[in-house]
């Protein structure tokens, strides 16, 4: 076990403190509309916390607690647990409304919110373990550079350490992989143990999405129960042994696209912003060596168009990717790597046209976009950040549809 004061020495692991969940009452009045609302309601106070979650590096404690008040954790949930088991609409919906306030804090609370549709894939007991005494949960997935599981009576000794712990910093549990040893054929296993038990390392120093605190986490010769682990290849296609107890076909949509678009919701939300940031400087910007606003120039409203146009595109491409991603769930299909492929090509486009939104803004606004007052250059050093993640590796998902439609074998098996 690690030493849980470097634990709590760097990550908060106070919150969530356990003695604020929302009532019975409050919860089943929680309609999905509503919580939209409330996600919408927390975008300005995300804004006006944004650059302090990039100079602390993490989500500000208060605004994590807004969150949590708001009941969004609870939105994958299942009902047998309490929850809510809403749908995948919905959430874009919220975790778009999120990334227009702040993109690292939305990038966390969209990741943690989903890992709880994660934990379905465990066995029963281990659903029935951790949400019986949390009703929902806050634990980072980990699985680059996998670990290693050393099989022992009734479970594992894992060891790792693992990059880019999203959540860590307000985590009671965590989720990892792990390569098993001596495994014929090669098997890797994702693992999930309380929060306490790891060892957190402060390695976010980044130029973007600082305010994530997606920092490395290790374990050394940790046992983990066998009840507490799930083969990767079945999380893959949304069919972990916990699926068969949950009747609704939410819980068995394919991993790898519905964290793609978990991943996308808050690029959306940023591009959508830095838009309306533009439009409205435009008409106090006065270019030099004219006497006029910069909203009279067609120069800037071409540019301005066509940024709003590569978002509006950019968030239709997500949410059909919620619907066909939904599909599978329902179909059965979530095993098809051309139709998972199918989705990861749409919503990694939908993040490079985001990208290319903000780029076009800010080529557009002239050095003042630079200052580190103004929004706009965090959006571009966000999104760059965020397009570099694996899910939206466009050469390689375009590689990997290209193949399958010429009847090659996919050549990764994250898709």
């Amino acid at each position: 076990m690690a030493d849980s004061t470097n634990f709590t020495r760097l990550a908060d692991n106070r919150i969530p403190a356990g003695d604020d969940w929302l009532s019975p009452e409050a919860l089943s009045a929680l309609t999905q509309e509503e919580l939209v609302r409330r996600a919408k309601a927390l975008t300005p106070v995300l804004a006006a916390n944004a650059k302090e979650a990039e100079r602390i590096r993490r989500p500000v404690d208060s605004v994590w607690q807004s969150l949590r008040d708001s009941g969004m954790f609870y939105h994958f949930v299942p009902k047998m647990y309490g929850g809510l088991e809403f749908d995948l609409n919905t959430f874009v919906d919220a975790m778009i409304a999120l990334g227009e306030g702040c993109a690292s804090t939305a990038w966390v609370a969209a990741f943690c919110i989903e890992h709880n549709w994660l934990l379905t894939q465990f066995p029963k007991q281990a659903q029935d373990e951790i949400f019986g005494s949390h009703p929902y949960v806050i634990a980072p997935g980990v699985t680059a550079p996998p670990g290693t599981a050393k099989p022992v009576d009734d479970g594992y000794m894992l060891s790792g350490r693992w990059m880019f712990g999203t959540g860590v910093m307000h985590a009671d549990w965590i989720m990892a992989s792990g390569a098993v040893e001596g495994s014929s054929p090669p098997q890797t296993m994702l693992f999930v143990f309380p929060a306490k038990d790891a060892e957190v390392i402060d390695t976010w120093h980044v130029d973007g999405m600082s305010g994530t605190g997606s920092n490395d986490i290790v374990v050394r010769d940790l046992f983990v129960p066998s009840h507490r682990s799930v083969e990767l290849t079945r999380v893959r296609a949304g069919r972990g042994p916990g699926t068969e107890i949950h009747a609704s076909p939410i819980f068995k949509i394919p991993t790898f696209p519905f964290q793609a678009l978990a991943a996308a919701a808050p690029a959306i939300g940023l591009a959508r912003s830095a838009v309306a940031y533009f439009r409205d400087g435009l008409k106090d910007r006065i270019i030099f060596g004219t006497a006029s606003a910069q909203a009279e120039k067609p120069a800037a409203q071409i540019r301005l168009a066509r940024a709003d146009a590569m978002v509006r595109v950019a968030e239709i491409a997500i949410r059909d990717a919620a619907r066909a991603t939904t599909e599978l769930g329902i179909s059965g299909e979530g095993d098809d790597p051309a139709a998972r492929t199918n989705v990861r090509v749409q919503i990694a486009y939908a993040v490079d046209l985001s990208r290319s939104a903000i780029r076009t803004i800010c080529e557009g606004s002239g050095a003042k976009a630079h200052s580190l007052n103004n929004p706009l250059q965090r959006a571009m050093r966000d999104i760059n950040v965020i397009a570099s993640h694996v899910a939206f590796d466009l050469d390689g998902v375009l590689e990997l549809q290209g193949r399958i439609m010429i009847g090659l074998p996919p050549n990764t098996f994250v898709l």
